[in-house]
């Protein structure tokens, strides 16, 4: 599939995603996200040096706050990446218990620009889909294959989706990296016998 058919077949399954999430009731949304905060901690191993970098939700994405406090509150490492430009990786800046956030665009909030930078050991990343394979179906912005190809090590990655957000078939460019799991109000998947 050339270059341009790509992005226009990734363009058409963006709406399809956006659609199929934005259907969803706030209620089962809700109701959804304390499932799949449920579901990472039976599902996911962390060991307890290990810093975990997670997302402030926007619009109508899986609610993982819950997941980023408990995590805080259990003494493990919290990161929040910052956009800091439409062509930079994202700025890794941890949330300590007690610091306040600050608005940071697109609706998010993160740490000051003071806050200490740490490469995460595992990333919880937002999407738009995923299918069967492992991959991730992003906003398009490109933010997340920057940040992978920027860091030294390549982190375990975990996408938390509602499972409407499931897709037939994803487009795989070179770029982008696969899934190691994704977590859904139905239980967490694994992707790949090495990952």
């Amino acid at each position: 599939m050339a270059d341009a058919a790509i992005e226009e077949a990734k363009a058409l399954l963006r709406r399809r995603a956006r659609v199929a999430r934005g259907a969803l009731s706030p209620e089962a949304r809700t109701e959804a996200s304390s499932a799949i905060c449920r579901n990472f901690f039976d599902g996911v191993p962390l060991g307890p040096d290990e810093a975990v970098a997670a997302y402030w939700r926007v619009r109508d994405e899986v609610d993982c706050q819950p997941i980023l406090i408990r995590l805080m509150d259990s003494g493990q490492t919290v990161i929040l990446p910052v956009v800091t430009g439409p062509d930079q990786p994202l700025d890794m800046r941890i949330w300590e218990a007690g610091t306040p956030l600050f608005e940071a665009g697109f609706g998010t909030l993160a740490p000051s620009e003071l806050a200490p930078r740490r490469d995460p050991d595992l990333m919880l990343m937002p999407l738009l889909g995923f299918d069967a394979s492992g991959t991730r179906l992003g906003y398009g912005g490109g933010y997340y294959d920057r940040t992978l190809a920027h860091l030294p090590r390549r982190p375990k990655l975990i996408g938390l989706a509602f499972s409407a957000q499931e897709l037939d078939a994803i487009p795989r460019e070179p770029h982008d990296v696969p899934l190691d799991a994704v977590i859904t109000e139905h239980g967490a998947r694994f992707f790949g016998e090495d990952r």
